[in-house]
């Protein structure tokens, strides 16, 4: 089983921050092996960082070049631009038992040739 949470990501936080973090830490372990309850907590993150990325933060957005240079030397000295990822398919079906991921998803696609409509003939 995956460790959780992977290293301190809490260190350089203001203290609400770091109590937002940890209030969802346990939010997360509470809901440990539930995969239908971790769906419905990350579904609520993604919410939440639409709701504050269309709202506050875009009202928020540099309207001169002094404040738009510390922008962006903030995400690129501090990582980067927020994304919230999404897990590939692959991922997801890799646990399940006898599934054949290489007849579910070829490495190849088929040639004109071969990609026919069922029942279709050459």
């Amino acid at each position: 089983m995956t460790d959780y949470p992977h290293g301190d990501r809490r260190e350089s936080l203001p203290e609400d921050l770091k109590a937002l973090s940890q209030s969802i830490d346990r939010a997360a372990l509470a809901r440990r092996g539930q995969s239908i309850n971790l769906l419905a907590l990350l579904r609520l993150l993604e919410q939440q960082h639409r709701d504050i990325r269309e709202t506050l933060f875009r009202d928020a957005l540099p309207d001169n070049r002094q404040h738009l240079y510390a922008l962006l030397r903030d995400i690129e000295v501090s990582g980067g631009w927020p994304y919230i990822q999404r897990m590939k398919l692959k991922a997801l079906l890799a646990n399940v038992p006898d599934l054949d991921l290489d007849n579910l998803f070829p490495t190849t696609m088929p040639t004109i040739e071969e990609d026919l409509f069922p029942g279709e003939e050459k």
